[in-house]
């Protein structure tokens, strides 16, 4: 299976205004005339992010955009070249909203160039909400129960001795083996009653890991928290 990791993008500054919502030019590809138009509704909606909608008809129209959202019933290898032209487009944010999408899927849109994927049943207007803001700044957006397909190393290798470089990371982010379990098994999908089940914890120890982890480094959530970890070689 081809393996990706995930890496930090750097913000769309040039969009963010202090004091008022976020401002995106986003262009919605591929689909039906009424999902991009439902798409466009649910972005309309957004109390948070001011969306401009811009047409995409030829290649040059791309640097109009901030974010380019492709509409797929799956991933298709003519998809994945889809979104590698689009990614080598200077400033070009490729977001897949995928019917169906497996874990070798996701890692091969992401290789390729894309920085979310989201699922056209979680489109909501609070989930494209989030994940324009986590796109605009800088980060790749990505089900948690999927991001398992973008570690860079297999099952059986994440419970041997960690490298050495592995190691120096840990040293220098201060997580420890406890936390690392946590972020690995959060990575897979596990809730917290099964991540306490596995590693014989309570639950309230594992909310305490995580709550730690995310006030430490500043993270939002469960899934920023797996990506951080994602990115920076921790699990």
């Amino acid at each position: 299976m081809t393996t990706a990791t995930v890496h930090p993008l750097r913000p769309l500054e040039s969009v963010r205004t202090a004091g008022i919502a976020l401002r995106l030019r986003v262009a919605v590809q591929g689909g039906d005339a009424l999902t991009r138009a439902g798409l466009r509704s649910v972005m309309d909606a957004l109390v948070d992010v001011q969306v401009e909608h811009v047409d995409v008809e030829q290649p040059a129209d791309l640097a109009q955009a901030d974010v380019v959202v492709v509409v797929l019933e799956t991933v298709t290898a003519r998809a994945v070249d889809a979104v590698r032209r689009l990614a080598s487009h200077p400033g070009c944010r490729p977001v897949l909203v995928v019917g169906e999408v497996s874990t070798e899927a996701v890692a091969l849109v992401v290789q390729a160039g894309a920085v979310g994927v989201v699922r056209r049943r979680e489109v909501s207007p609070e989930g494209v909400g989030a994940m324009l803001h986590a796109v605009a700044s800088g980060e790749a957006v990505v089900p948690v129960d999927l991001l398992a397909a973008l570690l860079p190393r297999t099952a059986t290798e994440h419970t041997a001795t960690p490298s050495r470089a592995t190691a120096q990371v840990l040293a220098l982010t201060g997580v420890n083996d406890r936390e690392r379990d946590v972020l690995r098994l959060l990575g897979e999908g596990a809730d917290t009653r099964e991540i306490a089940r596995r590693l014989s914890y309570s639950e309230r120890t594992v909310k305490v890991v995580v709550q730690d982890l995310t006030r430490r480094f500043g993270l939002r959530n469960r899934t920023h928290a797996v990506a951080y970890a994602v990115r920076h070689g921790l699990i």
